[in-house]
């Protein structure tokens, strides 16, 4: 395959990156340079399922997300695509190994926001698993570069971590879910007549993940355990300005970091890592 063509679907990658999530760019610049094209890549195919499901209007949203899951598996089995974005993204499946399970879960779990609306726990932990926890299992192969018994050991806490992330946007972005989309991700909850009690219950479910996954990224590799920690701060962060706010605010408005805070916040990171406190 033609080299500049291969770097021009990773620049593709890594520019979608950069445009949709600051945070996340953050962390990635803070890899080691082997592990950022991989999880720009990475980063760049979830970002466009999730674009099919949550912003594209007037479309065949289900016939669009088949043909994306069709094109995916094809790219991967043919180890080529014209799609630039699953081009990149075939390439680091095959690199680093990653399980086609991972994938399979994460686009059945895209499909889910499509059909449904609200979710019992088996439905709500499915879906947690497949749109996020996955993903910060298919950056562990990358992380751990094939070594088995290393990526092990750390998958609960990977699982862990991403499963927080994901429970922090839940609760940013209530207003546009269930305003705009109609959905109740957390199971038993009513937005008619969400409590204090149904959001203290929540933030000590993500407290829960929080604390696992900070014990795993204390474990990573040195060449990306920084970069995690940037992301780690920057949703910590958010999560504890959630935590200050009342239920009836979450519902009205999108709580938010400004990017002057999250340059802050990356130069925490930066002492604590330089003295080894993290």
């Amino acid at each position: 395959m033609d080299i500049l063509y291969n770097k021009v679907c990773h620049q593709c990658s890594e520019m979608i990156t950069k445009k949709y999530s600051t945070s996340f760019s953050l962390g990635i610049r803070a890899f080691a340079k082997k592990f950022r094209k991989p999880i720009y890549s990475i980063y760049g195919f979830v970002r466009f399922a999730d674009e099919i499901v949550d912003t594209f209007s007037g479309v065949d949203k289900h016939g669009l997300l088949q043909r994306f899951r069709h094109d995916t598996f094809d790219a991967i089995d043919m180890q080529v695509s014209i799609n630039p974005v699953l081009h990149a993204f075939q390439q680091i499946v095959h690199e680093y190994e990653i399980n086609h399970e991972l994938i399979t879960a994460f686009l059945d779990s895209m499909e889910m926001d499509l059909t449904m609306f609200s979710h019992d726990k088996h439905s709500y932990d499915k879906y947690i698993y497949g749109s996020a926890e996955v993903v910060g299992l298919m950056c562990l192969h990358v992380f751990t570069e094939k070594n088995k018994s290393e990526y092990d050991r750390l998958a609960p806490y990977a699982k862990a971590l991403g499963s927080a992330f994901q429970k922090i946007n839940f609760l940013r972005d209530v207003k546009s879910d269930f305003e705009d989309r109609g959905r109740v991700y957390f199971p038993g909850v009513d937005f008619h007549s969400f409590s204090e009690v149904d959001k203290a219950t929540i933030e000590d479910d993500i407290q829960a993940d929080f604390d696992k996954g900070l014990e795993g990224i204390r474990m990573l590799p040195k060449g990306v355990r920084f970069g995690v920690y940037t992301a780690y701060k920057y949703y910590l962060f958010l999560f504890n300005k959630i935590k200050a706010f009342n239920s009836q605010t979450i519902l009205s408005q999108r709580i938010r970091v400004r990017n002057r805070r999250k340059l802050v916040l990356l130069t925490e990171a930066i002492v604590k890592n330089s003295l080894n406190m993290i």
